[in-house]
């Protein structure tokens, strides 16, 4: 079953986005949907090297990714603030070294998705010959508490979701 159907969720999800975007259930539709189900995690397989990504902790997860959306919530209508209101030469933009703990490739994806996606955020590299990130901040006026928000807010439960336990 897992040589031709190597990542049964993603296979699921591809088939109910394809009829979902096609909003149709003809057979036509079912049996390209099928097939690009099956297609496309095979051709993918070789993309990732360390294997399917396998989250141990779904309940920390869904609490990490509810967190992140009201972070970008806050973070959105503060930027536009900022944006709107204020003047630009009053803007603090700078960056900052973030020491990380997580080594797990998908924790890093994750985090770096997470970071991207909240306003006035941008992962800029994990810096060579050190596991620090470079984050660049829009207004910064607190480098403690972006440094500890990282790593508590988002940092240590990717620990605890990958790793399968809490950070050493």
């Amino acid at each position: 079953m897992k040589r031709w159907l190597p990542a049964p969720l993603t296979s699921a999800a591809l088939l109910l986005t394809w009829l979902l975007l096609n909003q149709s259930v003809a057979p036509a539709h079912l049996l390209l949907g099928t097939l690009l189900a099956i297609a496309v995690p095979l051709l993918t397989r070789p993309l990732q090297p360390l294997g399917d990504p396998r989250p141990q902790r779904l309940l920390v997860l869904f609490r990490l990714l509810r967190m992140a959306l009201a972070e970008i919530i806050r973070s959105a209508f503060n930027v536009s603030r900022i944006i709107l209101f204020t003047n630009p030469k009053g803007v603090n933009s700078q960056f900052i070294r973030i020491p990380l703990d997580l080594r797990n490739p998908y924790g890093l994806a994750l985090l770096s998705m997470l970071i991207n996606t909240t306003p006035g955020t941008v992962w800029a590299e994990i810096i060579p010959g050190t596991h620090d990130l470079a984050l660049h901040v829009f207004d910064l006026h607190d480098e403690a508490w972006w440094v500890d928000t990282i790593k508590t807010c988002y940092e240590k439960p990717l620990i605890e979701i990958f790793d399968g336990g809490a950070p050493s």
